[in-house]
């Protein structure tokens, strides 16, 4: 009888130590994540944060992003009264990497590190992932350096993320032939860019791009080129030129 009392004692003693480290953990598993500010794969626990963040910078909720990849500069806008909030230097995409010109929005912020420095914020681009982001290359700034992403200094990036939230608009300016940016280049196959995108959106129209319009010059497009050309009575060639633009009822105006 008593080894059955003793036996049951260290039953119920085992099972409340049990429970204890249960609640222990999961206590202390929520302060540990609440605590953690950038949550890019919690959705929920990320809003909680961005929010607060947007409650003790209550003059930053309204915000708008504007690139100039020529003057190597990003604004950051306050909407509400149409103020330029901080002014911050760049980098962006060499001739044969541009950066995507046009409108778009930040779909998600993390920590990338390494050649992306501390902070990453990636935009919704169609063909291919693009970003602001640090850099471990701050000389870099101010040049035509990256694969296509917008390039700042880790502090100046940093500064940046407390207050741009998911959602924020951006429009990154190349010039003023829209997503031409400062003219047209001769595209080939394996080219991307918002030209490229540009072209594909007006052969759809005209009838000649049944594809998904994605801004990158692929194996698919190839043949609609050439078709295009054949029809046309312009030489064979999957080369998109000045006379294919002209062609394809392309001008640049300023």
């Amino acid at each position: 009888m008593k080894k059955w009392h003793l036996w049951t004692s260290i039953c119920t003693l085992f099972i409340v130590i049990l429970l204890y480290m249960g609640t222990f953990f999961d206590y202390t598993g929520n302060k540990i994540k609440l605590n953690i500010p950038i949550l890019s794969y919690n959705q929920n626990e990320y809003i909680n944060w961005e929010e607060s963040k947007m409650r003790q910078n209550p003059d930053y909720q309204n915000l708008f992003i504007f690139i100039d990849i020529n003057d190597k500069t990003l604004e950051l806008i306050n909407l509400d009264t149409n103020e330029i909030v901080h002014t911050y230097s760049i980098a962006s995409g060499k001739e044969e990497t541009p950066s995507p010109i046009g409108d778009w929005k930040v779909v998600e912020k993390s920590q990338w590190g390494k050649g992306f420095g501390t902070r990453w914020m990636g935009l919704n681009v169609p063909w291919g992932k693009y970003g602001i982001h640090g850099t471990n290359k701050p000389h870099s700034i101010g040049l035509n350096s990256s694969h296509g992403c917008i390039r700042m200094r880790n502090k100046d990036m940093e500064n940046i993320y407390k207050f741009v939230k998911v959602g924020t608009p951006i429009k990154i300016w190349g010039g003023p032939f829209g997503g031409f940016g400062n003219g047209f280049r001769i595209l080939k196959p394996g080219d991307t860019g918002s030209d490229v995108y540009v072209v594909q959106k007006q052969m759809k129209k005209k009838g000649y791009y049944p594809l998904w319009v994605d801004g990158i010059y692929g194996d698919g497009m190839k043949k609609y080129v050439i078709k295009f050309r054949k029809d046309h009575n312009l030489c064979n060639t999957h080369d998109i030129d000045y006379i294919f633009y002209k062609s394809l009822g392309i001008e640049l105006f300023e």
